[in-house]
């Protein structure tokens, strides 16, 4: 019985909305067995009025706690009873399939490197962010985990989120874009033109660079940069959206005639922003792990957290890691 493991304390020690999330995705998908790590008292009082299929859900037991501040290499060596260090080893060890947490992503990276252990041949394990664009959804890698990486871990970032999207979004023969100032094959760094080589003979559907003002047009399933530049993709995508909306609000308010036309379109303006919503997927993989780890906003509600246990269910379904290992051997 393959199992997801969840840090319930990694949201600031509050667990009521992770646990309220967990429960969510159960109720959704019978497959779904999970182990919630933490202080054991605080879980089970937050379960105690809950109703929910018990033989499904496992507690485990952390004292500890890894704050936002805490150093990210300190953390392993003095929070060794942590939810977080708890969780990863529950992985490392064979017990859970799979690993969700809210809590300090420098934490967690270096967590997860070092405890569950990258696959065989990856260089640097990336993180990956499914990102609303005009034809649907396309994933962003690296957004977070490598900021000056070498070729070699650009090129394995075309494999990785080759295999992702195709098996969580079933887009057969993915489209994979490289993040430059230019289409030209010539333009970019050193490290992004022999990034362009490699790729283009790597087993995968390259089709070449991509400016940022194409990618929301669905120009690529797959957008492979540094993690530098994809955290600010993400975050300018994040804050565009946000104030996109705000805005139109302002101004549907300005007039009566506006607010008629603002009542007609809610329903419109709800499905977008429902997918402009990040919670819809619940958090970032972090992908090349030997098990598949996935980081979740600090601020996640149970929304986000089923996004991603929901997630994680599809990817254990799916067997991506063993396919991820297979390709990688090929390559």
């Amino acid at each position: 019985m393959k199992k997801i493991v969840i840090d319930v304390m990694g949201s600031d020690g509050k667990p009521k909305e992770i646990i309220k999330g967990v429960l969510d995705a159960l109720k959704e998908n019978n497959n779904i067995n999970v182990i919630l790590v933490g202080k054991e008292e605080e879980i089970n009082k937050t379960l105690k009025n809950e109703n929910y299929d018990k033989s499904r859900v496992y507690i485990k037991s952390a004292t500890e706690i890894v704050d936002a501040c805490d150093n990210p290499t300190r953390v392993l060596k003095e929070k060794k009873d942590s939810s977080m260090v708890v969780g990863l080893n529950l992985i490392k060890n064979g017990d859970g399939e799979c690993f969700i947490s809210c809590g300090n992503t420098g934490a967690l990276m270096a967590g997860a490197t070092l405890i569950v252990g990258r696959i065989k041949g990856i260089k640097r394990p990336g993180f990956g962010a499914l990102i609303p664009n005009k034809k649907g959804y396309y994933l962003l890698l690296d957004c977070g985990a490598n900021l000056d990486p070498k070729p070699e871990y650009l090129k394995q970032y075309g494999i990785l989120g080759s295999i992702y999207i195709e098996e969580m979004l079933n887009i057969k023969n993915p489209s994979v874009k490289l993040v430059n100032i230019g289409e030209e094959k010539s333009k970019g760094t050193n490290v992004i033109k022999e990034a362009y080589e490699l790729l283009e003979n790597t087993p995968i559907n390259f089709q070449g660079n991509i400016e940022a003002r194409d990618i929301p047009f669905g120009d690529a399933d797959v957008v492979i940069c540094d993690a530098f530049t994809g955290n600010v993709i993400l975050k300018l995508t994040e804050g565009f959206a946000k104030s996109l909306f705000e805005m139109l609000r302002e101004e549907f308010m300005k007039k009566s005639i506006y607010k008629i036309g603002a009542l007609l379109s809610k329903p419109v303006f709800n499905n977008l922003k429902k997918k402009m919503d990040y919670k819809e997927h619940g958090g970032a993989p972090m992908l090349g792990l030997k098990s598949l780890v996935v980081k979740s906003h600090g601020n996640s509600d149970a929304r986000a957290i089923k996004g991603a246990v929901l997630q994680c269910q599809t990817f254990i379904d799916k067997d991506i890691t063993n396919k991820i290992i297979k390709k990688i051997e090929e390559s």
